[in-house]
């Protein structure tokens, strides 16, 4: 990667966010009556339903206040992280129990809550970047409550009901994955104590139960004691989560020079871009088996825009730490295929959902699932990483 491919990988990157993905957000993704975000958006933007996924108002809170706090200090994106906390605080939590609420009304009227707390950790992040932009305790507070209660629930899992019986107890690697980048946050913009301690319990964990040397892959869900269940849930691998979460380990490694952290994200990148880079068509597959057998889930060859993403991020940062040129060579080729089939060259971002072949599957820009987060933070950190010339 020479410097001119650098500063044009940059200009994609820096250009693509903010001339393209949050001005899209902004025009169309705003409440400006109630607070918060829409983000199921058909194709030119118009809103398609009103309903309001907690997790994309935590995103959406965030993405804005990282802008503010690290790009520009812009008033526009201060108010709209703000209005969309106080959306998050008003309305998405249940005062039963404290938990958060998963999908609710325009309005902030609760429709419904997941057994898993995976909005707690988003909230948590965007409650950090306002106390950082503020200096307001109260979003501090807030940011370590909703920290707190992420993990106390995953942890404590004994007190929810669950949907499975005690037949086949599994662990997935979604808890440990998020622990991390939701501590490496929070350290970030509030200081979290024992972030560190955190971190290190949850690679610990990625470590002794997914990571599996001798079929070299990672694997998503397994049993307590680690071992793989040959069952559909126990062999279907999520290439583009394990490969989400090798780079948030790569990442500490380079905070903390350490090389072990970067090397295991680099193995784990390694293993899944194997199983999972489409080698017909190209792209990341969503769901693949790990002993090759067929899958249960019927979008399993689809491709999603967030395994791209976060593929791009896990290629180039690998490259960047270790400089070798397969990192390279890799990060060009899902670089490539995904800015020829996912942007919408009419009317700006990304499509979500394309065929296994790359055709369009649905004009949808956003839904409870998709909103602004895994592709403005992958323009974001990407060019910031090609900025700081990480090596």
């Amino acid at each position: 990667m020479d410097p001119q491919q650098r500063q044009t990988l940059i200009n994609v990157y820096r250009d693509g966010l903010l001339r393209d993905t949050i001005p899209f957000w902004c025009k169309h993704g705003i409440d400006r009556k109630h607070g918060g975000f829409f983000t199921s958006l058909n194709r030119d933007g118009t809103i398609i339903d009103t309903d309001k996924g907690v997790w994309q108002q935590g995103r959406a809170t965030w993405l804005f206040g990282e802008l503010y706090n690290n790009v520009e200090r812009r008033e526009e994106w201060l108010q709209h992280a703000i209005r969309g906390a106080e959306f998050l605080t008003q309305h998405c939590y249940d005062p039963v129990d404290g938990r958060m609420w998963f999908h609710v009304t325009q309005d902030g009227r609760p429709i419904r809550k997941r057994r898993y707390a995976y909005s707690e950790c988003f909230a948590a992040i965007a409650y950090g970047e306002l106390a950082l932009a503020t200096g307001e305790n109260h979003y501090r507070e807030r940011a370590i409550q909703a920290f707190n209660g992420f993990v106390n629930h995953n942890l404590n899992s004994e007190e929810v009901t669950s949907k499975f019986t005690v037949t086949r107890p599994t662990r997935g690697m979604g808890f440990p994955m998020m622990t991390i980048a939701t501590a490496q946050e929070l350290r970030q913009s509030i200081g979290l104590p024992d972030a560190d301690r955190w971190i290190d319990r949850s690679v610990a964990t990625i470590r002794e139960f997914h990571l599996k040397a001798d079929i070299q892959c990672v694997m998503e869900t397994v049993g307590v004691d680690g071992q793989i269940l040959d069952h559909f849930d126990g062999r279907t691998l999520n290439p583009g989560h394990a490969i989400e979460g090798a780079w948030f380990i790569m990442w500490e490694g380079h905070l903390r020079g350490d090389t072990s952290l970067i090397e295991t994200g680099c193995q784990m990148l390694r293993w899944m871009w194997q199983r999972g880079w489409d080698q017909q068509h190209g792209g990341i597959l969503y769901f693949v088996d790990v002993y090759g057998l067929p899958v249960q889930e019927y979008w399993h060859d689809m491709k999603f825009w967030w395994p791209q993403n976060e593929s791009i991020l896990a290629t180039l940062l690998a490259y960047l730490l270790t400089g070798e040129d397969e990192y390279a060579q890799w990060h060009q080729q899902i670089h490539d295929w995904a800015y020829s089939h996912f942007p919408d060259r009419e009317h700006g971002e990304w499509f979500g959902y394309l065929h296994r072949d790359g055709s369009l599957s649905s004009e949808i820009k956003g839904n409870l699932w998709k909103g602004p987060f895994h592709l403005p933070r992958m323009q974001y950190m990407a060019w910031r990483w090609l900025e700081k010339d990480l090596v």
